[in-house]
């Protein structure tokens, strides 16, 4: 049996290790799967084919050329509060989460409400790797090969209204597999304002590493958002709501003086409880400084043009 290894191989190598595994993975529980439909078992074929669709990637150019951290970190370090509080706690108990059959509801204020099933949504625009830095709000960081699509091509297909202002992203909660603690007021929503959602850095996400999401991580699909806090990224997405107001968000209802709606990665706004100024890197043992927009502002710093963003933290 394989088994990965720290540290991880130096970015100058064509085929990470961690690529690498996440492949032979990804073609063993393939063959799973279609073992268990030639028996009447849980998938059909067109499932597997979507599946299969995660490569090859066409590399994206807003991916950063940072190393990247390894895919045993990525999958077993979380934040996933439906399957408990402690950031090895999703690895454990998240197996217990049924990712097919899934659809996602797109609704609201839109000339053409839509149900998609996992497998059109893995077919609905090309699959791209994106290798996007990712910092959380506890102040450890990640770079993370993300395998998606930009989340403007789904609004695209439903047609925002004039009157539409924010987007609401409605998670899974199953009471039957995941945490009854009332940790946060479940299920767990967030939110965007439309016109971050049609940025081209906002990723609807299906994979990493060049495989499908694992549970821990938010399978089967989920949002990335990449100058915004870890908890902007809502997991296991069931429902998108396009809304004239702005949505009541899962953190920000909880404590909302710590937490705000924008949620920017800001090296000047502190945290009540972390300073934000320095990240820890996964992987490292030196501290960083926290980049404005975590790194991202020539891109989207325009968004905020004349906002004060110690306000509208």
């Amino acid at each position: 049996m394989l088994i990965l290894r720290t540290p991880e191989l130096p970015s100058s190598e064509i085929t990470p290790r961690e690529l690498f595994e996440g492949r032979r993975r990804f073609l063993r529980d393939a063959g799973l799967v279609l073992a268990a439909g030639a028996f009447g078992g849980l998938a059909s074929a067109p499932a597997t084919a979507a599946n299969a669709r995660l490569a090859p990637l066409a590399a994206s150019p807003l991916s950063t050329n940072e190393e990247k951290t390894s895919y045993k970190s990525v999958t077993t370090y979380n934040n996933y509060y439906e399957f408990g509080t402690d950031k090895g706690d999703p690895v454990d108990n998240a197996g217990r989460l049924v990712t097919r059959p899934w659809t996602v509801r797109v609704e609201g204020l839109v000339g053409k409400p839509r149900t998609f099933d996992i497998d059109e949504l893995m077919k609905l625009a090309p699959l791209e790797e994106r290798i996007y830095r990712m910092r959380c709000v506890e102040g450890w960081s990640m770079v993370i090969p993300w395998v998606g699509f930009p989340l403007s091509a789904l609004l695209k297909q439903v047609e925002p209204l004039g009157s539409a202002k924010f987007v609401e992203f409605v998670t899974l909660y199953d009471p039957k597999v995941m945490s009854r603690l009332p940790v946060l007021d479940w299920p767990y929503t967030e939110g965007l304002r439309l016109d971050e959602a049609l940025h081209p850095l906002t990723l609807l996400t299906l994979g990493l590493y060049g495989e499908v999401l694992p549970n821990q991580n938010g399978a089967p699909v989920r949002l990335v958002v990449p100058w915004k806090y870890g908890f902007k990224s809502a997991k296991s997405i069931v429902t998108i709501r396009l809304t004239e107001k702005q949505p009541a968000t899962a953190w920000n209802k909880a404590a909302r003086h710590e937490y705000g709606f924008y949620s920017n990665v800001n090296p000047q706004v502190d945290h009540p409880r972390w300073s934000q100024a320095t990240e820890r890197r996964i992987g490292e043992f030196r501290k960083r400084p926290t980049l404005m927009f975590n790194g991202y502002a020539e891109q989207v710093a325009s968004l905020y043009q004349g906002m004060d963003l110690r306000a509208n933290f």
